[in-house]
């Protein structure tokens, strides 16, 4: 089994990328929560890569981690020089990536907790409101939700749940899910052939139209734009 459909078996969300530039690219986009790199890439290598992640402010937080055949031990000094938290050398077993994958976001989780706290902290029940609503929209992207039976489902009201985001989040209910479906649009439109029609209802667009519009107002490209971007051309796919 390829490590991307286990990793989405166990319920991540998984963007692929060709090559360290199209990772780079890819992550400022993005903002994944974890990165799994390979150390030889054509075009731009993942310790180069990771140099470029640590280099900016957008990305630095996130956590790289190289899998890798690249296994002598000067090797995997640089990986860790460079910035990764991890070098996981092939052959390795896909349980033992999903444990260290579980391992890493929580120290994530614990480092932001501890900023968090130190500069203004989130109330417990803030966090409870936000992390219910939150499963409840990224399951059912395609649907658009009333935002008072939203609310009402998790124990609150709209006001109450909005400023739970805000604290969370930083976004309103609405802001969260528009950008969270453009994050899974962005997974679709480079990991599948599906055509932009298709791909506009899977993220709860009414049309299309509509979809590229709003795609085209969040990143600068039409849907099919970043799709040629990134080599994954569906013919006869329009916007």
């Amino acid at each position: 089994m390829l490590l991307a459909d286990y990793l989405q078996q166990q319920g991540c969300r998984v963007y692929l990328a060709r090559n360290g530039q199209d990772a780079f690219k890819k992550v400022q986009l993005i903002n994944p929560d974890i990165v799994l790199m390979d150390v030889l890439m054509p075009v731009c290598d993942g310790l180069t890569c990771c140099r470029m992640m640590q280099a900016s402010a957008l990305t630095r937080q996130i956590p790289v981690i190289f899998l890798t055949g690249a296994g002598m031990p000067d090797q995997r000094v640089q990986g860790l020089l460079c910035g990764a938290v991890d070098y996981i050398v092939k052959p390795f077993r896909l349980e033992e990536i999903r444990l260290r994958l579980v391992i890493h976001l929580r120290r994530k989780l614990d480092n932001a907790s501890v900023n968090e706290h130190q500069a203004a902290p989130v109330r417990n029940l803030d966090n409870i409101l936000f992390q219910t609503a939150r499963n409840v929209l990224v399951n059912a992207l395609s649907t658009t939700p009333d935002l008072h039976e939203l609310a009402a489902q998790v124990g609150t009201n709209s006001k109450r749940l909005n400023e739970a985001f805000r604290q969370c989040a930083g976004v309103t209910v609405f802001e969260f899910l528009r950008e969270e479906r453009m994050k899974e649009a962005c997974r679709l439109l480079s990991n599948t052939g599906l055509a932009s029609q298709a791909i506009a209802l899977e993220v709860g667009f009414t049309s299309g139209a509509s979809f590229s519009t709003a795609f085209r107002d969040r990143y600068g490209l039409s849907p099919n734009q970043f799709r040629q971007s990134r080599g994954n051309l569906e013919s006869g796919d329009v916007d």
